[in-house]
């Protein structure tokens, strides 16, 4: 069978489908705090809401564009979109009945009640009419529908009410259509005064809205009122070639993200269909791209339940990020540096090294320069660019490439762009057609043996707030040979050098392709010539057809495959003479699986790399991405067989992919249930005994 065979492949799409249905799994997991399980469903609504804006976006312009070729899978565009309007509908359905029936009463239970304000007594009925007077009403914009009115503007994830008026005229009745869209500057969840000790009950402002909705039409008779939410396209069309200046650009763009072309309709279940089809006419959408809602539309709200005081018992027991024993009570990060590389393992580990030595670096009279890549910092407020500020404040030279396509952090990134600027820094926006998705920073510094490079790489974002909630590996070094190579990279990135060629890292768009093929048919000459072969792999993503096809050859060749993949894998395993020897699992539990690690056996000496990459054809081609080898034999040996084949073993949050794209759990297999292995709580009690 051909490797390019389209039955060798899973749909992109409903891959990622697949895995926001782990996440959805995590909220039906009853062994899980409720609260947290609440959070869950908060998560599977905000990745879908991003899966419409984004890849449903992408689709529906390959449509309009008339882009007839097929994925990997032999699917079309056309194709596509059908198939993920099925399967999504089953998975929706689960996730209605999940929150209706069993994690809305279960909260009731522990007194967090969400209810109608018609199942309220009069009392606190009267109560909510006063909030609606005084702080809802003010807000509220009506909007008539009709010949002298078109159909507004529906702002991207907006919930809106659709109102069916009547007017008595001397003719007899005239239906009206008013629109009313519920102010996003308002709590979701309104509190209801005068609810009993120990207990808080809520109503949603839609349906405060919906009860008063007499006081906003005076003279016409309300005859019924149903939701609606639209998304939209918000990905950014950037002409990059045509751009003089890439900052004004995207600000540009921003401006157009609300505006973007719709892409899906939710709606109220019972809403008519005359209405709904009313909806799907003025949007340019069809049936395929509407979904029914019967419960709360725009699951992201739940944030404001989860993140309510006290309650503890409802969620995951709280923990401190360990300091590695090593680091405990080090005041000196170079001094502890030049010692010998450091690895850290977060969340399980604590960010602040990274924090402290950047600190340092910016106060430290030795230290020359700095360089920096940002991707994704923590807003408004953020330690690392405060830090960057005050070196560039100390007179330093600061060199910070911000990726201002970063994206829904663009706006920040912009922000932190102007204000290093003022401070000093010279500021890299990135580059046409290429995301800065590489995550490093370099420190020079006049040590009393001479000029040295001090350098961090991570797998993850320079946030320490994300640090807390994704699984990612930092690693401190000051090795003269990725020192040179890191430097060749900023010189890319800052200056005119075209480097294509590096030492030690390997670097896309340059080499990183190239080098990971490489190892990948290395193997699959080991095992041809019966030597040590194997390869073990932590990712995000699978998606690329050259990587695929590379793996097949080497699973022909009889490679052990094990891959560890978060979220899309369009490989298919476990095909008899192709990929029978590839497992995939994917762990999807507390924290956010994050971090990307490559293990390759080469024939007994095994290598081990770090990256910011997942095996995707945008990050290898047409991002700034770094593979990092480990080179401390330790480290790689702790990064391997104390992490990656730990997380292997897992038969509590992990799942195995089939053959049919299908996931079951680990522990349900016959005969391999074993002891209970949850490799997130392993690593946080192991952390915790330091």
């Amino acid at each position: 069978m051909p490797l390019e065979d389209p039955s060798l492949y899973f749909s992109r799409e409903l891959s990622w489908l697949e895995f926001n249905e782990r996440v959805l799994d995590e909220a039906v997991e009853p062994s899980t705090p409720l609260l947290e399980r609440l959070k869950f469903v908060a998560i599977y609504g905000t990745n879908l809401d991003e899966f419409f804006m984004i890849r449903v976006a992408a689709i529906k312009q390959q449509i309009e564009a008339q882009v007839v070729r097929r994925s990997e899978d032999g699917r079309t565009p056309t194709e596509h979109l059908t198939a993920i309007s099925t399967r999504l509908r089953a998975s929706l359905d689960k996730q209605t009945k999940l929150l209706n029936d069993a994690l809305i009463p279960a909260l009731a239970d522990h007194h967090i009640r969400i209810v109608r304000v018609s199942d309220l007594d009069d009392e606190r009925q009267h109560a909510l009419e006063q909030i609606f007077d005084d702080r809802v009403f003010p807000v509220l914009t009506p909007l008539a529908v009709d010949s002298g009115h078109p159909f507004p503007y529906i702002s991207n994830l907006s919930i809106s009410l659709a109102v069916e008026l009547e007017e008595p005229t001397r003719d007899g009745v005239t239906l009206h259509f008013a629109r009313i869209k519920i102010p996003p500057t308002l709590p979701r969840f309104v509190p209801v005064e005068g609810s009993a000790p120990g207990e808080r009950t809520f109503v949603t402002i839609e349906d405060l809205i919906a009860h008063h909705l007499d006081a906003l039409f005076p003279g016409m008779e309300v005859r019924d009122s149903y939701l609606f939410r639209v998304t939209r396209d918000a990905d950014l069309d950037l002409q990059e070639d045509e751009a003089d200046d890439l900052l004004q650009a995207i600000e540009s763009e921003l401006q157009r993200r609300r505006f973007g072309e719709p892409v899906r309709l939710e709606i109220e279940r019972g809403m008519p269909e005359y209405l709904r089809d009313y909806l799907l006419e003025s949007l340019d959408l069809s049936l395929e791209d509407c979904y029914e809602v019967d419960g709360l539309m725009g699951t992201t709200a739940l944030w404001q339940i989860v993140g309510l005081p006290d309650y503890e018992s409802l969620r995951d027991e709280p923990f401190m990020p360990a300091i590695p024993k090593r680091l405990v009570g080090a005041s000196d990060m170079f001094a502890e540096i030049r010692e010998g590389d450091v690895l850290l393992q977060h969340p399980y580990e604590s960010f602040d090294p990274v924090l402290q030595f950047l600190n340092q670096a910016a106060t430290d009279e030795k230290v020359l320069a700095i360089k920096a890549t940002l991707y994704r910092t923590s807003g408004k407020n953020s330690p690392v660019v405060r830090a960057l500020l005050k070196a560039a404040e100390e007179e330093k030279q600061v060199a910070v490439v911000i990726e201002l396509k970063a994206r829904f952090d663009e706006e920040n990134n912009i922000e932190w762009a102007r204000r290093l600027e003022r401070a000093g820094a010279h500021v890299v926006y990135g580059f046409a057609g290429l995301k800065v998705h590489a995550k490093t920073l370099l420190v020079v510094r006049q040590d009393e043996d001479g000029l040295r490079r001090y350098m961090h790489f991570g797998t993850g974002n320079y946030n320490e707030k994300t640090a807390r909630l994704y699984t990612d590996l930092s690693l401190f070094t000051c090795r003269p040979a990725l020192g040179d190579d890191v430097g060749q990279l900023f010189n890319a990135l800052t200056g005119f050098s075209n480097v294509t060629d590096y030492e030690d890292l390997f670097v896309a768009p340059a080499t990183l392709r190239r080098e990971i093929t490489a190892l990948i048919d290395r193997e699959t000459e080991h095992a041809r010539a019966g030597r040590p072969a194997a390869i073990r792999a932590k990712i995000n993503a699978l998606t690329d057809g050259e990587m695929i096809r590379a793996l097949y050859r080497a699973s022909q060749a009889g490679v052990p495959i094990d891959l560890m993949i978060r979220g899309m894998c369009v490989l298919r395993p476990g095909i008899p003479g192709v990929s029978e020897t590839i497992n995939v699992r994917s762990v999807v539990g507390r924290f956010l699986e994050h971090s990307r690690i490559y293990v390759f056996a080469n024939g007994g000496d095994r290598e081990v790399f770090i990256s910011s990459a997942d095996l995707m054809g945008r990050n290898l081609d047409r991002r700034v991405e770094l593979g990092v080898p480990v080179l401390d034999r330790a480290i790689a040996d702790t990064i391997d067989a104390q992490i990656l084949q730990l997380m292997l073993r897992d038969n509590v949050k992990s799942r195995e992919l089939l053959p049919d794209g299908s996931y079951r759990r680990i522990a349900l297999r016959e005969g391999d249930a074993g002891p209970p292995f949850d490799s997130q709580s392993f690593f946080l009690k192991r952390a915790q005994a330091v």
